[in-house]
């Protein structure tokens, strides 16, 4: 087979089993993964092609594996097969180092189609959230200089929280200590003016990492 190295990404089962039979014939599956954690250290040992990648998945979020992957496997081609229409959401993909962005609603032709422009270096951006040609949504998320609101640990450690992690059991999984937890908790909290830790959850599920679902 020919066709490129493909892992997939999705906190959901049936999905993943689904996507492995639909890619098969054509691109070689090596792994299929139901969290951002396991995504990250599955593409750093098996250096796929391209990755098909929810958002909102547990432990590690999509945007967040991706900056990761990105940072340390430069020439890795994403794609982000997810429920968000929120084209604010699809320009942070970018920014993060996405070629593609498609909803999962999309036809099983548009992923295909998604695959050969990505696997060949190019964008594809699905129709469905923009009437802009891919590189004119390309070029105005790249462009976008708006600060980002968190630091790479306040969004692994809100991430976590919202997921109802305790912050004893956050400090384990990102092996540091319960003070340092709280401190981003309550630098965060502090930092938006939230008052209560449901206003913190909320913010989260607005800012794409985790699913209101």
């Amino acid at each position: 087979m020919n066709g490129p190295r493909v892992i997939l990404a999705d906190d959901h089962a049936l999905l993943l089993d689904a996507l492995r039979k639909l890619l098969e014939p054509a691109c070689q599956v090596v792994a299929a993964v139901t969290d951002g954690r396991a995504l990250v250290e599955a593409a750093l040992e098996l250096k796929p092609d391209i990755i098909v990648a929810d958002i909102g998945m547990p432990h590690l979020n999509g945007l967040d594996a991706a900056a990761q992957l990105k940072t340390r496997l430069p020439e890795i081609r994403l794609i982000f097969l997810t429920v968000s229409e929120d084209p604010d959401i699809a320009q942070e993909a970018v920014r993060r180092g996405a070629l593609g962005y498609l909803l999962k609603k999309s036809a099983s032709k548009e992923l295909f189609a998604a695959i050969r422009h990505v696997w060949a270096g190019r964008h594809y951006i699905t129709p469905l959230i923009t009437r802009d040609p891919a590189m004119v949504f390309v070029s105005r998320a790249q462009h976008d200089q708006r600060a980002p609101g968190l630091t790479p640990r306040q969004r692994e450690v809100l991430q976590l929280l919202a997921e109802g992690r305790s912050m004893k059991e956050a400090a384990a999984i990102l092996k540091v200590s319960g003070r340092t937890i709280a401190f981003h908790k309550y630098s965060m909290m502090e930092r938006h003016g939230f008052r209560t830790g449901a206003e913190l959850v909320q913010y989260a599920v607005r800012a794409g990492l985790v699913s209101s679902r």
